[in-house]
């Protein structure tokens, strides 16, 4: 296996445990909880249960964090972050739709 096939080369791998992400963001496991049970970063489970986050979700906490130091509810957050999804897809659909042309 080279280094470019190993998992931490990959941002959507599951690799951080919640005590990780919390000490790397300075916030509480129960926030990172919080935001599992409320939908707003859901991260992969381990065969034992355990939560693990990818880089990728990493970086949407940090950024859950800066939006509700700014005054938004999780909900807004998590609404949000639906909203940016549908983006992405329909631009997909729209390049797609570009490309056969």
């Amino acid at each position: 296996m080279t280094s470019s096939n190993l998992p931490f080369h990959d941002e959507h791998v599951a690799l951080y445990s919640v005590g990780q992400v919390a000490e790397m963001l300075d916030v509480q496991p129960a926030f990172l909880r919080r935001l599992d049970s409320e939908s707003v970063v859901r991260p992969a489970r381990s065969g034992g249960g355990q939560r693990r986050y990818s880089q990728n979700q990493v970086y949407l906490v940090q950024k859950v964090v800066e939006l509700a130091s700014e005054g938004m509810t999780l909900a807004g957050i998590r609404k949000l972050f639906e909203l940016e999804a549908q983006l992405q897809d329909l631009q997909r659909q729209l390049d797609q739709l570009n490309k056969s042309k």
